[in-house]
């Protein structure tokens, strides 16, 4: 599936559910002392219901920050490979030390993931050089494979990356969604008190909890989104100077065997 249709999908989706949590689930008749009017919650799930039409939008949203965190996850597990990386990595340069490439491209082959593919693209191009026997010089051929590490590094960094922009712009919405909902709420419960005669004490109650449920929504989203960005980015750069640092140890040693 390709990105931007996955995105669209995970938007869909979340609004659907949201929208279905909210009206159905937390607007079931039974959480109110009302009934079907949904005035007079008498619950936690009928109050959060009281939180108005923003509320719905708020729970798509924190959806979808669970759903791009856990996709991260399970992008990135499958990106280091299917062993530890440390092993991995003392393997080949342990074959590569040793003269045997054959054994470090069939290492690159068993673990998979971003770095084997980015380690492999390198190997590929200096095992290329030795089977058309070509008289080469040294440097221009480790140039050439760190040409190849570093054309494959920018292929694979996309895939290490993707969705993060998404969990930084969905923290920023639901800060700024949950602000607006407090002012919604505010203004309901002065419009309450705004009344001639005695203030219209459910408008009111409705209104300033209007305000702090969708408070309370807004930064529980925003919270999850940042720390998730924030966990995702520092992993990445990372895994990023692991590449970096493997592929120069590489190439040393291929420089060292040349």
């Amino acid at each position: 599936m390709k990105q931007s249709t996955f995105v669209s999908v995970v938007i869909f989706v979340a609004i659907a559910v949201g929208f279905i949590v909210w009206w159905f689930v937390l607007g079931n008749p039974a959480n109110f002392f009302d009934g079907a009017n949904r005035m007079k919650p008498n619950n936690l799930m009928g109050m959060v219901f009281t939180g108005g039409y923003i509320v719905p939008a708020l729970i798509a949203l924190s959806i979808m920050v669970i759903t791009f965190i856990i996709e991260r996850v399970l992008s990135l597990r499958k990106a280091q490979g299917r062993g530890a990386l440390a092993t991995f990595l003392k393997n080949v340069q342990k074959s590569l030390s040793e003269g045997n490439v054959e054994a470090a491209l069939k290492a690159c082959d068993q673990q998979r993931g971003s770095m084997a593919n980015i380690l492999r693209a390198g190997l590929d191009r200096y095992v290329s050089f030795a089977k058309e026997g070509k008289s080469v010089d040294a440097e221009k051929q480790m140039a050439e494979v760190q040409r190849a590490i570093e054309e494959a590094t920018a292929l694979e960094m996309p895939l290490l990356e993707k969705n993060l922009i998404a969990l930084s712009t969905i923290a920023s919405i639901a800060t700024m969604l949950g602000l607006l909902g407090t002012v919604v709420g505010m203004i309901r419960a002065f419009q309450a008190l705004a009344k001639t005669g005695a203030p219209d004490a459910i408008q009111l109650s409705i209104g300033i909890s209007e305000a702090l449920i969708n408070t309370a929504l807004g930064i529980f989203a925003a919270i999850i989104g940042i720390v998730a960005y924030n966990f995702f980015v520092n992993k990445v750069d990372s895994f990023t100077y692991m590449i970096d640092e493997a592929s120069f140890d590489i190439i040393q040693t291929l420089k060292d065997k040349r």
